[in-house]
C-alpha cells in the first residue's frame, strides 16, 4: 500500500484549502467551545424496524478559503455562517492535512489542508444561523472545553482542540 501523502501521489489528487476555528469564551465551570453537528447525508430510504440510535456527530466549524481570501478571514466567515457567532483571531493552532474521497459526484480523491485558528467569542447568539446553511448545519452549541476532545468525531480536530487547550493554560490574558 503506498502513502497517500506521499509527494509523488499528490499531483494526481484534487487539493482543497479550508480553514475553521475552535472559538472559545469563558463559563463558570471553566472554558466552553462552540461546535456543530453537521447535517447526515441522506442515506437512500428509511426502514421502520426499530435501530439504535445514531451517534452524534461533532465537529469545528470550517469551510473551503475563496479565492481572494486568508485562511483567518475564512475561519471567521464560516465560524459565522455555520454557529451565528462573531469572534476575534487569537492564535493560529494547526494546519490538519489528510486525504479524503469524495463521497458525492466523481468521488475523486482530495488533499486537504484546513488551518485552524483558536478564536475568542465576541457576540452573537450560538445556533443563531441562516436558512441555508441548514443544508450543511444540524445545530450549533456549546460544550464544554475539556470534554471537547473527546466528543468531536475527527482526529485532526481533536488535535486542534488540545492545542487550544495548551496555548489557555499558557496564556491567562486571554
Amino acid at each position: 500500500m503506498t502513502n497517500s501523502l506521499n509527494p509523488d501521489n499528490l499531483g494526481r489528487m484534487v487539493r482543497e484549502i479550508s480553514a475553521g476555528g475552535v472559538v472559545v469564551r469563558p463559563a463558570a465551570e471553566g472554558w466552553e467551545m462552540a461546535a456543530i453537528e453537521p447535517q447526515k447525508e441522506s442515506s437512500g430510504s428509511r426502514t421502520t424496524a426499530k435501530k439504535k440510535p445514531a451517534k452524534v456527530v461533532l465537529a469545528l466549524p470550517k469551510g473551503l478559503v475563496d479565492p481572494g481570501e486568508k485562511p483567518e478571514q475564512t475561519a471567521l466567515r464560516e465560524v459565522f455562517e455555520e454557529t451565528g457567532l462573531t469572534t476575534v483571531p487569537i492564535a493560529k493552532l494547526a494546519d490538519i492535512k489528510y486525504v479524503y474521497v469524495r463521497s458525492w459526484g466523481d468521488k475523486e480523491r482530495v488533499f486537504k489542508i484546513v488551518s485552524f485558528y483558536l478564536l475568542r467569542y465576541e457576540s452573537g447568539e450560538i445556533d443563531d444561523i441562516a436558512q441555508p446553511m441548514r443544508i450543511e448545519v444540524k445545530r450549533a452549541l456549546w460544550v464544554p472545553l475539556e470534554e471537547a476532545a473527546r466528543k468531536l468525531a475527527y482526529r485532526g480536530e481533536r488535535d486542534a482542540v488540545r492545542r487550544a487547550q495548551e496555548y489557555l493554560k499558557s496564556h491567562s490574558e486571554i
